[in-house]
């Protein structure tokens, strides 16, 4: 098997369409990144997949859908205007801009011109909201779902009648004025997150937060990344965010190291306590068996879904020979493949077209499938490998005597011949 590199990856998302640059045609734009035909699949399936793990699977979540911009205050109480920031240095020399604590040496490590001081640059985008641009209208992108979350807490639990423990999940757009973004998908301006927060009794939080630790940890290998590139870092103290009881990451060892992928974090009552003394509203739960009254603690993984696709496209890119030919493919899970099959006639003629035809129609009313008939049949099959089509269903000669369909494997290329009318519920079998 050969390595692995970023530039193998980016090359097939470019390709295959996965994954173009952002306003290509007007020369793209730094850290912009749009998903294509394939790649939007792919992330709706993560997504999906997350959603299912985290909230519909559950009796004791719940999801909702906040909005991207919320009432500034919102984010004076939640420390982000006086503290979401990253300390710069500028080159004098060269004026290319460099987070502090990244650059080891005094010098500009592009040009090694002279640095200036390090000054703090606040990461969120500020907007306007109405028709003038003046102070008492600034607003701001959220660069984080998880406030939605807070500012909802007493909504959510007045109406769901849910009782503690008890977590809110949302999927949302966030928005950070990255000063360094890069590597593809890992870290871009504009990106999605797969967020829970999952309220607690005070003195159950360390129960909890081990729970989510091994849950979290769990998704990713049940959907086939492999565990030997995944670890469970816990934050030593002098990494904590100042909230924060405990923290651990879930890191993959991408080609360009060991990074984060979703952070597990235990905030204590740190949220709630905060929006509750800035809104002057009471964001504390009453329980009804022990007749007390508290702030909740809350337990918070938080994914990224544009760094958790990219580790699903990495982990399953590889190569390996079939018919004395190298050949790519992505060994995506069933579950997450932006197709699920794809049906081939062999032949274009002797009705072999018409009955492949009639297949997909009847398989695309259940989920995502291709139809290919051009070029040979190998070729065939080399294409729907490369973008991570977990099966290829062939109509031959056989088909057209007696009703049965080549059903192919794409990690093995194995075949087996099934009848046509157990198509679907073979699929359905095999996709999990």
């Amino acid at each position: 098997m050969a390595a692995v590199t970023m530039e193998k990856v980016v090359n097939l998302c470019k390709r295959r369409g996965f994954v173009f640059p952002g306003s290509e045609i007007y020369g793209g734009l730094g850290s912009s990144l749009d998903y294509g035909p394939l790649g939007v699949e792919l992330k709706r399936n993560v997504k999906e997949a997350w959603w299912r793990a985290v909230v519909t699977g559950r009796d004791d979540v719940v999801g909702i859908d906040a909005a991207v911009i919320m009432h500034p205050k919102v984010w004076e109480a939640s420390g982000h205007v006086s503290g979401f920031s990253d300390p710069l240095v500028d080159c004098k020399n060269c004026k290319q801009r460099f987070r502090a604590d990244h650059v080891q040496s005094p010098t500009c490590p592009a040009c090694g011109g002279e640095l200036t001081e390090a000054r703090q640059f606040n990461l969120m985008f500020k907007t306007y909201v109405g028709p003038v641009e003046d102070t008492a209208s600034v607003a701001y992108l959220r660069p984080e779902t998880a406030q939605g979350m807070f500012v909802n807490f007493r909504n959510v639990l007045e109406t769901s009648r849910l009782k503690l423990p008890f977590g809110i999940g949302q999927i949302g757009r966030s928005f950070r004025n990255e000063i360094t973004p890069g590597n593809f998908l890992f870290r871009t301006r504009e990106f999605e997150q797969m967020e829970l927060e999952f309220f607690v009794k005070p003195g159950e939080d360390d129960k909890w937060y081990q729970t989510w630790r091994e849950e979290r940890f769990r998704w990713y290998v049940d959907l086939g990344i492999k565990k030997e590139k995944l670890r469970l870092r816990e934050h030593g103290k002098d990494e904590l965010a100042h909230y924060a009881k405990g923290c651990a990451d879930v890191e993959y060892e991408f080609p360009f190291g060991w990074s984060e992928l979703e952070g597990i974090a235990n905030r204590a009552d740190f949220d709630l306590r905060q929006h509750s003394q800035a809104s002057g509203k009471d964001l504390s739960y009453f329980d009804e068996e022990t007749r007390e009254r508290y702030l909740p603690y809350v337990i918070e993984p938080a994914a990224g879904v544009d760094r958790s696709t990219l580790a699903f496209l990495v982990d399953a890119y590889d190569e390996d020979e079939a018919e004395g030919e190298t050949r790519s493919v992505l060994r995506l899970h069933p579950k997450l493949a932006p197709m699920k099959a794809a049906i081939f006639p062999l032949l274009r003629k002797d009705g072999q077209p018409e009955r492949a035809r009639k297949i997909y129609a009847d398989l695309r009313k259940h989920f995502p499938v291709d139809y290919d008939q051009a070029s040979s049949i190998g070729r065939r099959y080399r294409r729907q490998d490369e973008v991570g089509t977990p099966f290829g269903i062939t109509v031959d000669h056989d088909t057209m005597k007696d009703g049965t369909v080549t059903l192919r494997d794409r990690d093995t290329m194995t075949q087996v011949r099934i009848p046509e009318d157990r198509l679907l519920d073979e699929l359905r079998t095999r996709i999990g």
